[in-house]
């Protein structure tokens, strides 16, 4: 696992325990209270194996869940109990189960307007 300057964990956070080395966290990123971050999944007859990469500056809220495959962008926000099934553009705040985008200040959608 390779992880930036200042990262902050929270209580009860944990990556994947199979593959560590799958995972990339940059700098000043918080990892929120019992988030998971998970670079392999078993369905019923396949594994699926895929990097996460969590960029600089970035929120993950308590009890979120990254799947693996996501990249999230720079300064972007998950809201606690979110499930990461996607990628995350740099600035954008998702939240849900599955996620869905809230704000963008990347000029993307803006279901707040």
């Amino acid at each position: 696992m390779k992880v930036g300057k200042g990262v902050s964990w929270g209580l009860m956070a944990m990556v994947d325990v199979f593959w560590p080395e799958l995972i990339t966290i940059g700098d000043n990123t918080i990892i929120g209270y019992n988030s998971t971050i998970l670079c392999h999944e078993f369905l019923i007859k396949e594994l699926r194996l895929g990097t996460v990469e969590i960029g600089a500056n970035v929120m993950i809220g308590a009890n979120a869940t990254i799947l693996p495959g996501v990249k999230i962008g720079d300064g972007a926000v998950v809201a606690a109990g979110s499930l990461v099934n996607r990628d995350v553009l740099a600035g954008e705040f998702v939240a849900g189960v599955p996620i869905k985008t809230l704000h963008s200040s990347a000029g993307g959608k803006d279901a707040a307007s």
